[in-house]
Formats: C-alpha cells, structure tokens, sequence
C-alpha cells in the first residue's frame, strides 16, 4: 500500500465486533496476518456477548464495523428495529450452522423411528421423526419441545422453520422458540431449558464432544450456500469514511482467499481456538473448518463439503437477489411490518446491498 494511499484514509483506528464464532475466521484472520496493516489500519476486535448487543453498538456508534448475521442490515431498512441503518458491501462466510438435538430427545426420535419403521434415523435427519415425536408426546401430555435461535433475524431462525414446515411442523404452535446467544447454548441444552438449538460452530462441535447433543443436520443440507455472516456498517460511517472502508474490505477479502486453503484453514482453527478469541479446544474448532461435522459422540463425523465456506466465485460478492431472498424469508416468518410492495423492497435491497462497493474494492485490489 502507498502511502498516498494511506493518507486517503478517513480513519485508520477501528473497532471491530465480533461474536465467538468460527466464522469470525476472516475478521480474526486479517488481523493476525497483518493485512489491516498493510492496508493502513490499526484494528481492535471487540468480542461481544450476543448478536442483540453487536447491533446495538454498531447503529450507536460505539463500533466501526462489525461480523453480522445477514438479515440483520435488511431488518434496520425494514422499520423492524430502529437506529441506524446498516448496510454491507461484503459476505464474510456462508453456511456453517448446524440444528443440535439434546441426547433425550435424540433417544425419544430414535424410539418413535423404531416404533414405526424398525430402523434408527440416517443423517442428516429429515423432520418427519421430529414430527412423530411431538405426536407421541402429545398423546402423553407432555410440554411443548423448546428449541433456541440465536436471533429473530437470523439465517438459524429461517433454517429452523424450513426444516420444520419441510414435515409440516408449525414453529409457532407445535413448538417453543427463544433466544438465547451463541455461547450460552450449550449451558441451556444440558440444564435442560431448551431441547434443540440452530448455532454457529463451534457450538454445535462442543455438545457432541461434551455428549449432550447430537447434531443432526446442518444448514448446507437445508439451503444451498446461502451467506451467513456479512460485514456491515452503518451507512452513514460509510458515508463518512469511503477510502477507509475499501481499505477493510480489501483486507478481509484478502484474509478469505487465504482461508480458501486447506492447510490455512487448520492454522485458522489454531488461532481461533486462542483465549484471545474462542478460548475452546481445537477438537470443536477445526472439525467444521475441514468439511467434518461432528454427529454424536463415538460416531464418525459426517462429510459435509464447504460446512464453512468463506470465499468461491463471487461468493463475496452480496448481490441483491440474496437480499430478495431474505426479505422474503422475513415476510414468511412475519417480521415485516405490513406487506412491501415490489418498489419498497427494491428501495431497501439497493440501499442496504452494496456490490457497487465490492466492485470498486476489486479495482483497489487489482492497482495495489
């Protein structure tokens, strides 16, 4: 980077938020390499406890930039929450979150498969033996199964009800749903308050090797490389900070490709696993990161191709046909408030989806 370049910069001292995530990988990643560096910045990660409390600082003020889950931006357009609007120019990961059913009701679905088929439920699991199950136990009088998302406004929250609706599971009365954050998950699955979970690894990894969860399927096997976490900023600090946040982009997008090796890919398990940032054994960090989902405990763990995916052709490129997608995946879970005409919604697509700024990183990347 020249150093014409560098006084470009509006702001070279940023914080970042990021949640205790593998695929914080690119954030994370760019930071150890020194490519924030190169491009003239001096960064900080800021871990934060809950996806609620990274938004709510991001829209303040309090952060420059932060991982994001992806319909997170699309709801600060919406009038679904209020504060700043947030806008992204980056996909930082696709796929990478897995449903988790705790060992009881894993052994109540295996029974009911038994009971009906005389076979144990191959992986990944179809909802069909879930449905079964909530019928037993209805006929039993038992309490509604409790399942945790990690937010409203989330691919884990969309996934979740697909799975569901897939065996004509009606989310908002055949089951319970809460919010509980990444970290804590799997502390409410073995106490017992929550019965299943959609999360982020390494979550998912750390209750089968923890033996009170069973990971039965992922969200590759019920979307097809959707993004999942983006980097957003508000608009106005993009607004107000132009060269700066093409100098970010272009590290992160430099910190993906060279997370699109194999062999990096395990160092990135290495530092993730850190206590400067998910502070957990590598067991649980590296499998996803190497196409490996762990299932259950003394089972061989599943293949499962691009489990985190974090570059591939255009793959970091947001387009607005995702921000369709989602919009729509929000209308179907009832969180927009009333219906969008076709006008509105493009009005918040374009405003929130910026590959106009993606292209123009690109073009930094392809002079520097």
């Amino acid at each position: 980077m020249t150093s014409n370049t560098a006084k470009a910069l509006e702001k070279t001292q940023l914080t970042l938020g990021i949640i205790a995530l593998t695929d914080s990988a690119p954030l994370v990643i760019a930071k150890h390499l020194g490519l924030f560096q190169h491009w003239g910045l001096t960064v900080d990660l800021a871990l934060q406890h809950s996806w609620s409390t990274l938004r709510d600082k991001l829209q303040a003020g309090l952060l420059d930039g932060a991982q994001m889950l992806a319909p997170i931006p699309l709801a600060s357009c919406t009038g679904a929450n209020s504060g700043n609007a947030l806008i992204t120019a980056f996909n930082l990961s696709m796929n990478g979150n897995g449903i988790t059913l705790s060992k009881a009701l894993y052994r109540e679905v295996c029974q009911v498969s038994d009971e009906f088929e005389q076979q144990t439920p191959k992986l990944p699991l179809t909802a069909s033996y879930l449905k079964l199950a909530i019928a037993k136990r209805k006929q039993q009088g038992l309490a509604k199964l409790t399942f945790a998302v990690v937010h409203p406004y989330s691919c884990h929250f969309y996934q979740l009800r697909d799975w569901l609706k897939s065996a004509d599971i009606d989310i908002d009365s055949d089951i319970d749903v809460m919010v509980i954050a990444p970290v804590d998950m799997n502390a409410a699955l073995e106490s017992g308050d929550i019965d299943g979970f959609c999360v982020g690894n390494p979550w998912n990894a750390k209750a089968v090797r923890a033996d009170i969860g069973v990971t039965v399927i992922t969200s590759c096997d019920i979307w097809s490389q959707a993004p999942e976490k983006v980097l957003a900023v508000s608009e106005r600090w993009q607004q107000q900070n132009p060269n700066t946040f093409l100098a970010l982009l272009a590290a992160v997008q430099q910190a993906c490709q060279w997370l699109a090796e194999p062999i990096n890919r395990f160092e990135a398990a290495v530092i993730l696993s850190s206590s400067e940032y998910l502070n957990e054994e590598l067991s649980v960090v590296a499998p996803s990161l190497l196409d490996s989902c762990l299932t259950e405990r003394g089972e061989p763990p599943r293949k499962v191709v691009a489990y985190n995916r974090f570059i591939s052709q255009e793959a970091n490129k947001p387009t607005l046909t995702q921000g369709y997608q989602l919009l729509e995946k929000m209308a179907t879970a009832g969180q927009l408030n009333g219906e969008l005409s076709q006008s509105q919604q493009h009005q918040i697509v374009k405003q929130v989806y910026r590959p106009d700024l993606y292209i123009a990183m690109q073009r930094l990347l392809a002079v520097s």
